[in-house]
């Protein structure tokens, strides 16, 4: 017996040290496209907001109105780090470069956490090779080497969040985490809740621990916000709807299919909140029904958000890229190869929100492969039996519980 667990760890600090090399592979093409290319117009968008922040600083910002940029969306640990980022561009480094790093670096961790989430729940070479999906995704070489933006970051964060809760057994950990995820994107809000009812299921201490983590680090970062400019933050962030463009997924099938203008304008205004409370309702429902798969529910929750967008923008393909590889290998596999196309393309086009023919319709492609993957995944998930032994030598990728196990009640289970 000491024999054979000696070869299992043997095996994985193997397939931990190929994972990490495929890590900083990806990690170093990144970087050399954020090194070599102007990027889209948010590149200089966020140059903008960065001077903007040096200036009024990352609470007053919310309340300029900023002539030549877009609106300041962005919650306030973003501000803190455009700050940074303008301070680092005072030495001669080039902004441009700089605003793309984040997205990057956290590709590099979400590819170890992927490995990590997957290596409890299937066979040890599908762990590797989600893993490696992850840092060899065209999607999220596109959108965090060339395009940049935070969303990456938040994605990171919140998958981090699930996997400190559920595997890790560190819920003040992963409060902390999940407060950071919103701070730096809002976009994982719709997983909030997701996590707090997989805390509650482990029990009253570890939901205190989760509570206080993700309590104390909001009130850091959101406070003096809320504090200062309540109502700047509400309408700039809190209830922003996204673009108006009608590319993607829901609004773009209603526009090809002639539906009244004044439709499509209710789901982009306050209609895209339904879409949101119904992300949250199937997330909650999956974590009361299976808490112990939680990243997976986490990225089943994001992917949804996807699904269900109202928005349109090549970098939102990020939500769901790193958590398709966490639900399955052929799932993430699949979303990588069609919307990584849609991405390139997209990017390579005049614009990136001005889609092509082409583009049009590998996006559309694109979504029913997204809506492939979310059905297969979330019945993987609530057919996974607690406990159940990978898969060994069939490399496919299902998700069951942790292997380690737990003492019930005391832990996400």
């Amino acid at each position: 017996m000491g024999i054979r667990m000696w070869c299992e760890t043997l095996d994985v600090r193997r397939a931990r040290a190929a994972v990490l090399v495929a890590a900083a592979a990806g990690l170093l093409v990144r970087m050399v496209i954020a090194a070599n290319s102007p990027g889209p117009a948010d590149v200089r968008f966020f140059q903008g907001f960065a001077k903007a922040v040096a200036v009024h600083g990352p609470i007053r910002i919310y309340e300029q109105s900023l002539p030549g940029l877009p609106v300041y969306n962005h919650p306030p640990l973003a501000g803190w780090m455009l700050l940074g980022l303008n301070s680092l561009s005072e030495f001669g480094m080039s902004f441009a470069t700089l605003i793309r790093w984040p997205a990057s670096i956290a590709d590099f961790l979400c590819v170890l956490l992927v490995f990590e989430i997957v290596r409890r729940r299937t066979a040890l070479r599908t762990a590797v090779l989600c893993a490696v999906g992850v840092a060899l995704s065209p999607v999220l070489i596109a959108t965090s080497g060339y395009h940049g933006n935070t969303d990456a970051v938040a994605v990171m964060f919140a998958l981090a969040a699930a996997h400190l809760l559920a595997d890790r057994r560190s819920p003040l950990a992963a409060g902390v985490a999940a407060a950071l995820s919103i701070s730096v994107k809002f976009v994982p809000v719709v997983a909030i809740p997701v996590l707090f009812v997989a805390a509650l299921r482990a029990g009253r201490p570890v939901l205190v621990r989760f509570a206080a983590g993700f309590t104390a680090v909001s009130a850091l970062v959101w406070g003096p916000v809320l504090a200062t400019v309540p109502q700047d933050l509400q309408r700039n962030v809190l209830e922003y709807a996204g673009g108006s463009y009608r590319f993607w997924g829901l609004v773009r099938f209603a526009d090809v299919f002639g539906l009244p203008d004044s439709v499509i304008t209710f789901m982009q205004g306050g209609g895209h909140f339904l879409f949101v409370l119904l992300c949250v309702a199937a997330g909650v429902r999956l974590a009361w029904l299976r808490p112990a798969q939680l990243p997976g529910i986490v990225a089943v929750t994001l992917g949804l958000l996807l699904l269900l967008s109202t928005a349109s923008g090549l970098q939102y393909l990020t939500w769901a890229a790193a958590g398709m590889f966490a639900l399955g290998f052929w799932e993430g596999f699949a979303y990588s190869c069609v919307l990584g196309l849609t991405a390139v393309l997209g990017y390579s086009g005049r614009s990136a929100v001005r889609w092509s023919e082409p583009v049009l319709y590998l996006g559309a492609a694109g979504w029913i492969v997204l809506a492939a993957g979310l059905a297969t995944g979330a019945h993987r998930l609530l057919t996974a039996r607690p406990g159940a032994d990978p898969p060994g030598r069939s490399g496919r990728a299902e998700v069951s519980a942790p292997r380690t196990s737990q003492p019930s009640g005391s832990a996400v289970t």
